[in-house]
């Protein structure tokens, strides 16, 4: 797994910290973090999207921080477990993994190749 790959995987981790934020943030602490969660998440998303196909890494972002939006809320804020839920969430990351697995990994040059 090369450099470009890791920044999306930072950039789908932030993105729980900053869905999580909007649902949760009440004060200006938290508010500051979520958007700084956000700067953070889009930063490295775009940075990747400069070397890597573009679709695939969105959808690799959206669809790994779906993903740990659901389990965070689960494990962390008592959202109820639901056999379909958690295998529809299986089915999207099998999808992401798909993705990341048929994609080239040569770095290219966003809009240029």
């Amino acid at each position: 797994m090369n450099a470009n790959w890791i920044k999306v995987f930072v950039a789908a981790f932030f993105e729980v910290f900053w869905v999580i934020g909007l649902k949760h943030a009440s004060d200006f602490w938290t508010w500051s973090g979520t958007v700084i969660a956000i700067m953070i998440s889009f930063y490295f998303m775009i940075m990747a999207g400069r070397k890597l196909p573009v679709g695939t890494v969105y959808s690799v972002f959206v669809g790994m921080g779906t993903a740990g939006t659901v389990l965070s809320e689960i494990i962390f804020f008592g959202e109820t477990i639901k056999v379909g839920k958690i295998l529809l969430i299986l089915l999207l990351l099998v999808g992401v993994i798909g993705l990341k697995l048929v994609t080239n990994d040569k770095d290219q040059e966003g809009a240029e190749s």
